[in-house]
């Protein structure tokens, strides 16, 4: 007996609005809740600066040139309308992570695909029979 050809679901146009309305949502609070609650970006520290000068700063001719481009200037105090360079010089980001909590993401995420993979596992299957089944 012939199975009849796989026909997948159809949504409506209203139903995609929402589903992509509502993934959107989902990215967004997965970006930014962690950010609201202290979970991540671990911040930066700024180096202590002796000297404000260019030189002092570790910045060549050319890289004085392109900050003074850009409206900053050395020392530690705004001159003539422009930044000084010398706080996004001698700012560091700290780049330390948990080993702990980055075992957990890599578990959630490999979890969530075999999920997704699992659950999905008899529409794929009926989608290559169709398809393949015959040959």
């Amino acid at each position: 007996m012939a199975k009849a050809p796989y026909r997948p679901p159809v949504q409506s146009k209203l139903g995609q609005i929402f589903d992509s309305l509502f993934l959107l949502a989902l990215v967004m609070a997965a970006l930014f809740i962690p950010l609201h609650l202290g979970l991540a970006g671990g911040g930066k520290t700024n180096l202590e600066l002796p000297d404000k000068t260019w030189a002092g700063m570790g910045q060549n001719a050319t890289m004085q040139a392109q900050w003074e481009k850009l409206g900053f200037t050395d020392g530690a105090e705004a001159k003539d309308g422009k930044q000084p360079a010398s706080e996004l010089i001698s700012a560091r980001f700290d780049y330390s992570f948990n080993p702990v909590e980055l075992g957990l993401t890599a578990l959630v995420v490999i979890g969530y695909f075999f999920i997704v993979f699992h659950w999905s596992k008899k529409e794929y299957r009926e989608v290559i029979d169709e398809r393949f089944n015959n040959k």
